[in-house]
């Protein structure tokens, strides 16, 4: 409103002069000056009042770094929107709208489309969004706020493919004793279904093919005590980081062994895991509970209920770490999968099983260190 006072004393003076000196012409932009000085802000404000504005989010989850698209759809009263920004948090900076609302030639509605990404997984909360309105010289200009309420999106971590070093399957088994093929979970076979591109040589009923019966394949079955055990442990005082990581990393093994063999997955704080069948439903679960995990020296220790027994753990550490922790030795644990973020190991990087999100994984028995079973 500075503008419009400025411009209302500026027509003032020009009467005053044109009375003193006598000076008719200064009269009429004196005049049209106070007009548009007055006139100007009843023009926005009734503007603002009559406008509306809404924002539609096409999901409530996205991925880590992946975009998503939010709609905001804004509408004018009788009154028109001489000039008009759209000030949203996904945006960043202002979106202006000027003609698709003119009072004159323009429409109704407008509709302003934004896409947008978030580096880091957790929930967002995001501000409604706003309408700044103000004529084309900018004496006046009113903030709309929209009456709907904050929305929020929940980022989930990326994950990503687990990339097994030769060998990883040979490690596995001479630590644990088992004899299975896959380079974690102990299966059995529970019948033949048609065969799935990817899948192993060593699964394939070759049989069956010379039978004619056509390519098929082994399905296995994994024990329930047996099935691998993804175990994360969001303790430690390094940067965040770190912590998104692990979590990326246990989010990628979860996706990885549960739609294998299936696999649990246990959390800070919890003591009965979550199983992630072979069939993923469950999937969507784990990926939001993984998103909400919070580190830090306060953060809790996972930890097994009595009766738990699971031979094959995969521990993902948010902070450098040597063996199993104890409270696992109990719970019939063979063997374990220690998962550091790279920057935090400090063993051989050859000794290593997988990579996955910027995490190494390495094979080590119950309670021993990596280089003292190796020994």
């Amino acid at each position: 409103m500075r503008r419009a006072a400025a411009a209302g004393t500026a027509g003032v003076a020009l009467i005053l002069i044109a009375l003193l000196f006598d000076a008719a012409p200064l009269f009429v932009p004196g005049v049209a000056l106070v007009v548009l000085a007055m006139a100007a802000p009843v023009w926005i404000h009734l503007a603002a009042s009559a406008a509306h504005i809404e924002r539609r989010l096409d999901s409530e989850r996205v991925v880590e770094d992946e975009p998503i698209e939010a709609t905001i759809e804004v509408s004018r009263g009788p009154w028109g929107l001489p000039g008009a920004a759209v000030i949203d948090p996904l945006a960043g900076k202002p979106v202006p709208i000027y003609a698709p609302l003119s009072l004159i030639s323009g429409g109704r509605t407008a509709s302003v489309r934004i896409v947008a990404c978030f580096p880091r997984r957790g929930i967002r909360h995001i501000e409604a969004p706003t309408l700044t309105v103000s004529d084309a010289l900018e004496l006046a200009r009113v903030v709309r706020p929209s009456p709907s309420p904050a929305q929020e999106v929940l980022v989930l971590p990326r994950t990503g493919r687990v990339k097994w070093v030769p060998g990883a399957g040979e490690k596995w088994r001479r630590a644990t004793g088992a004899v299975a093929i896959e380079p974690l979970g102990a299966t059995e076979v529970d019948g033949l279904r048609p065969y799935r591109q990817g899948t192993p040589a060593s699964r394939i009923h070759w049989p069956a093919l010379a039978r004619g019966a056509g390519l098929l394949e082994r399905r296995l079955r994994a024990d329930t005590d047996s099935r691998p055990l993804v175990v994360v442990d969001a303790r430690g005082s390094g940067p965040p980081e770190h912590l998104d990581a692990a979590v990326r990393a246990a989010a990628s093994l979860v996706l990885e062994l549960g739609g294998r063999v299936g696999c649990g997955l246990l959390l800070p704080g919890e003591h009965r895991p979550l199983e992630v069948e072979p069939d993923l439903a469950a999937w969507p679960v784990a990926h939001a509970r993984l998103a909400l995990v919070e580190g830090g020296p306060e953060a809790r220790a996972p930890s097994l209920a009595q009766g738990a027994r699971h031979a094959q753990v995969v521990y993902v550490a948010a902070t450098s770490m040597a063996r199993l922790p104890v409270g696992l030795v109990g719970a019939g644990v063979r063997a374990a999968v220690l998962v550091m973020p790279k920057p935090l190991c400090t063993q051989p990087l050859h000794e290593a099983t997988f990579e996955v999100a910027g995490c190494v994984g390495f094979v080590v028995g119950a309670g021993r260190r990596p280089r003292e079973r190796a020994a």
